[in-house]
């Protein structure tokens, strides 16, 4: 018996349908309920919620989320041997399970949204996580679909989502998150948790949207972090100059000290960066359409 339901326990559900993790899919399964339940826990009170899962696998995490009240739960899966094991978890839960078929980086989950609030709690398939991530803070328009984040990494890639300026882990993935969304790692979780065991520790972050970002253009934001970050050793006054402008005239209108490095430089301190960019200050005559 499980701690949360009265489905076999996890490691039963493996054996008869003859799972294991493939490496091509980046999984690594979590078989441990307790754990998927203090996950599931993290994103908040999970009634009338619609949760939406990527990577499911076995139906651990899935389980939590349905046993700790989620209204629905959207789960998407490519791994088309999960199909039968997630099908014996619909059944227990009828009608409060959806599970699709399919790659999570090409479903369109806001057209399988219903009213209500939705979320996203996930222990993402490693290989593809970062580019979720990015997919989801890019969403267009904001405030997005989802109202919170809850979701698993590498505790490196965590630990680069949710840095602070000044640090090592600094750089264009936090920058990115930390100006649509308030961050923080919930907890570490231990190689020994997963089968088969990954080669380093894991984290779960939970990332809530900011109503009001600061006012900037998405690309813009993108372009000026890629450049400063491309070259994180060197000035700014130097690294941005691969934008074809005027690096000296673009710090001096954001109000940025021409010594700076990219990991000196605050959210705020990119947006303005970005928005003078837009601007097409320290940009030659004639220029402006590069932006486009």
């Amino acid at each position: 018996m499980s701690a949360l339901d009265d489905l076999p326990p996890l490691r039963d559900v493996i054996r008869k349908h003859g799972l294991s993790a493939q490496k091509s899919l980046g999984q690594n399964f979590l078989l441990d309920l307790n754990l998927t339940g203090r996950i599931a826990r993290a994103s908040g009170p999970l009634e009338d919620v619609t949760i939406v899962e990527v990577g499911p696998g076995p139906g651990g995490l899935t389980r939590a989320l349905l046993a700790l009240g989620a209204k629905r739960v959207i789960a998407i899966e490519r791994d088309r041997r999960c199909m039968d094991a997630l099908a014996e978890v619909a059944d227990h839960y009828p009608g409060r399970l959806e599970v699709i078929e399919g790659d999570a980086l090409k479903v369109d989950v806001r057209s399988l949204l219903g009213e209500g609030e939705a979320r996203v709690v996930a222990n993402l398939p490693y290989n593809i996580a970062t580019v979720l991530l990015v997919g989801w803070l890019s969403t267009d328009p904001w405030p997005p679909w989802f109202s919170s984040l809850t979701l698993m990494f590498q505790k490196e890639v965590a630990e680069r989502i949710v840095a602070e300026p000044g640090s090592k882990a600094y750089g264009r993935l936090a920058v990115l998150a930390g100006w649509r969304t308030k961050g923080r790692i919930a907890f570490d979780v231990a190689p020994s948790a997963f089968v088969p065991p990954p080669k380093v520790t894991s984290s779960v972050i939970h990332l809530v949207p900011r109503a009001e970002p600061l006012p900037c253009a998405l690309s813009a934001l993108e372009k000026v972090t890629e450049a400063a970050f491309g070259q994180r050793r060197k000035m700014l006054r130097q690294s941005l100059k691969t934008l074809g402008v005027d690096a000296m005239a673009l710090l001096a209108a954001a109000g940025v000290e021409e010594t700076a490095r990219a990991e000196e430089i605050d959210v705020a301190g990119f947006v303005r960066l970005a928005n003078a960019f837009s601007e097409g200050i320290g940009r030659p005559f004639g220029a402006l359409s590069a932006l486009k």
